[in-house]
């Protein structure tokens, strides 16, 4: 594969997981979240996904070896190998950063509020976008 082909594989990868972590949230809510049922687990749950942010530091320093790595690495042997260890990094950072609006989509049936499910949703997409391959890499 180029390089190009596998900036534009990653780029799809990173749209495909986006999509994955916001789905449930979405889904759920549109199924589920007409309901006024207020449950004292709606707080801790917020509070958890909160939390979950900080499950993405590690990842993301990782992450970031990696991409320094594969920079590194470019226009010689190392280069494929550099590419398949930045992907793999990525994707379980892709977990991490998805994690709050997974528990948002749990606090769906916790009757958890618009503003909050809103806001861990976003700080999911911000850690996603994090994990954009740089144009400096390509």
């Amino acid at each position: 594969m180029t390089r190009s082909e596998v900036r534009r594989r990653l780029a799809l990868v990173w749209w495909h997981q986006l999509a994955l972590t916001l789905a449930p949230l979405l889904v759920l809510n549109l199924l589920f979240g007409a309901g006024k049922t207020v449950s004292v687990l709606a707080m801790p749950l917020f509070i958890a996904g909160l939390a979950s942010m900080f499950v993405s530091l590690p990842l993301f320093s990782a992450y970031k070896r990696a991409l320094i790595a594969t920079e590194k690495a470019l226009d010689t042997p190392a280069e494929p190998d550099a590419w398949q260890e930045l992907a793999n990094r990525r994707r379980l950072a892709f977990l991490g950063a998805g994690l709050p609006a997974w528990i948002a989509a749990l606090a769906v049936f916790a009757g958890l509020e618009a503003i909050p499910l809103i806001l861990l949703a976003l700080s999911s997409l911000v850690l996603s976008y994090l994990y954009r391959i740089p144009r400096q890499l390509g």
